[in-house]
């Protein structure tokens, strides 16, 4: 038998050991390595070439969208299925503009989770009960119609957003630099354009926006710079 090989991405510790246990009892799954952030994901993604990476998205230093979309740039035979606590709009839309190829909420079954891998590894989509209502509700459309719309801060680059996201989790310009691996005046380019996209002038508004969106969670403790 061919085992669907697969990557947990979460932030919890305890969570991704759960998941393991439960994954690894199925006879067709073999969990191949666990990340603890968005970047960590992306890079184990590009050696490891799994299968099925089972994503959340609020995640430190690179969130599960943005890592998504870095994902499948890299590898495109690797299928992301984002697993999540929260079935905000945001995170849900902004999941499948990335590329997911599904969502489910983290209190779905083990069956459900088992059940969603199989679907997407098999080039089907898959949408949670909660998650796929919702859409309809909200939008009175197909989740796959609801991914095409565009807000304001689609237009941001894959590095745009890395720094979004930094800038939101409190760090100065000196941290994002050494992170990112690239020059402070650099780092103060993309906060410029980035700004001037989503007509947000200050770092308060960034952290407000960012939660908006989904890019951190509101209990995410920041720093204003």
């Amino acid at each position: 038998m061919t085992r669907i090989t697969i990557l947990l991405a979460d932030d919890h510790k305890a969570l991704r050991e759960g998941l393991r246990q439960i994954l690894e009892s199925e006879k067709d799954f073999h969990v191949v390595g666990e990340a603890q952030d968005g970047r960590q994901a992306v890079a184990m993604v590009n050696q490891l070439r799994p299968d099925v990476a089972l994503m959340d998205i609020a995640m430190p230093r690179l969130n599960g969208i943005e890592a998504t979309r870095q994902i499948l740039k890299a590898i495109p035979a690797t299928k992301v299925l984002i697993l999540s606590a929260h079935n905000d709009y945001a995170y849900i839309t902004g999941a499948l503009r990335s590329g997911a190829a599904g969502f489910l909420l983290k209190q779905n079954s083990a069956h459900v989770v088992g059940e969603a891998i199989r679907q997407v590894q098999n080039g089907e989509t898959f949408f949670g009960p909660v998650v796929a209502r919702r859409l309809h509700q909200l939008e009175g459309k197909s989740p796959t119609r609801a991914s095409r719309q565009q807000p304001e801060h689609a237009c941001l680059t894959s590095r745009e957003w890395e720094v979004f996201q930094l800038i939101a989790e409190g760090n100065a310009n000196k941290q994002i630099a050494a992170e990112l691996g690239i020059g402070t005046k650099t780092v103060e380019k993309h906060r410029e354009h980035l700004m001037q996209k989503l007509n947000i002038h200050d770092t308060a508004g960034l952290t407000r926006h960012a939660i908006g969106v989904g890019v951190i969670e509101s209990s995410v403790q920041l720093t204003v710079v």
